[in-house]
């Protein structure tokens, strides 16, 4: 049950006699944010914000954080996310929560309900210059679609062989936002820019020689490209890129609604 579903559950509760005030009051307390232990305020509002529920970022947190906090969120979301989580963390997330999903590749922990399928407006491509940059690429693609949005997935198509992007025109040309992967020099979403009409979301990735400095090098190239229509995110921020993406989506949606 989303957000706004709960609320308008409780205040027909509250009108029908179902419920009274009192305990309406109880339940409401808690409905924009929630204190867990001295460790967390689970922000159960931010899809009434920002049309997005909150996302667990996993460094940093014991497991007993992430699922307590995993726990409050799935009160109100149908979807909870966690991010960068590593394999022997799920697996002691999963001892205790049966339900919980991991994607490897993505490094995404999350619950999911069984007849999840992509309900917004749009598509989303996501594509990598190399296999090298899988991992952050699958978090976007991950991080999209359980997001709701659909996705379009093309691996490997980096500048050193540009033959193999042109072979996949017709995937940049049908998506609605392009999220580009790429590590080493980071040319690729200035090419892709200039054989699409769509928005780019840039990711610059870690991958790459000395002197790529950890994807500094990708970073600049893409925030110095000469081609239009990038918004570059932060170097291997996948998770920020997906979001992004689905923002642009939401306001198409919310303009073509006033129409």
């Amino acid at each position: 049950m989303t957000q706004p579903d709960a609320l308008r559950v409780l205040l027909n509760a509250v009108s029908q006699g179902q419920l009274s005030p009192e305990a309406a009051l109880d339940q409401l307390k808690y409905l924009d944010f929630e204190p867990i232990d001295d460790f967390a305020k689970v922000d159960h509002h931010r899809t009434l914000r920002t049309g997005f529920p909150e996302v667990i970022w996993g460094p940093g947190k014991t497991v007993h954080q992430i699922v307590q906090i995993m726990r409050s969120l799935h009160q109100q979301n149908p979807v909870v996310m966690a991010t960068r989580i590593e394999p022997e963390v799920f697996a002691q997330i999963q001892q205790q929560i049966p339900a919980a999903l991991y994607y490897d590749m993505a490094r995404i922990c999350a619950l999911v309900p069984l007849n999840l399928s992509a309900h917004r407006p749009g598509s989303i491509g996501v594509l990598t210059a190399g296999t090298a940059d899988l991992p952050v690429a699958e978090e976007a693609a991950v991080t999209a679609e359980l997001s709701g949005f659909a996705v379009k997935r093309l691996w490997d198509v980096g500048v050193a062989g540009l033959h193999r992007l042109l072979r996949h025109r017709q995937l940049i040309r049908d998506v609605d936002v392009l999220i580009v992967v790429a590590g080493m020099e980071g040319a690729l979403p200035s090419v892709v820019a200039g054989l699409s009409d769509c928005p780019i979301v840039a990711v610059p990735t870690s991958i790459g020689y000395g002197a790529s400095f950890n994807g500094l090098s990708a970073l600049l190239t893409m925030l110095n490209s000469c081609a239009t229509g990038i918004g570059v995110v932060n170097i291997d921020n996948g998770f920020g890129a997906a979001v992004l993406a689905g923002q642009i989506l939401r306001t198409g949606a919310k303009l073509r609604a006033r129409e």
